[in-house]
């Protein structure tokens, strides 16, 4: 992902990609990125059902996903300080 000048960028993990297939895991990513099926479907050339069937397999299999966000992005920690003081 990219961010802006400054702005820290913000991290996606995937927990339990291990079990899924590689056109899951391409799936599942858009998907939590917010890509619509239709927009997945034309990346990948795949029809939109089979999206779906992807994505509802991967679901079944089990993962999570984990949104890694810097609290200096948030403004939780001042410019002199760091996350670990």
């Amino acid at each position: 992902m990219c961010a802006g000048p400054g702005v820290a960028a913000v991290q996606i993990e995937i927990r339990g990609a291990e079990k899924l297939s590689y056109r899951e895991r391409q799936v599942v990513t858009l998907k939590e990125m917010g890509y619509s099926s239709e927009k997945i479907a034309k990346q990948l050339s795949l029809s939109p059902s089979t999206v779906s069937t992807l994505y509802n397999r991967a679901r079944s299999k089990g993962y999570q996903v984990v949104i890694v966000i810097p609290g200096n992005s948030m403004g939780l920690f001042g410019p002199d300080q760091e996350e670990g003081d």
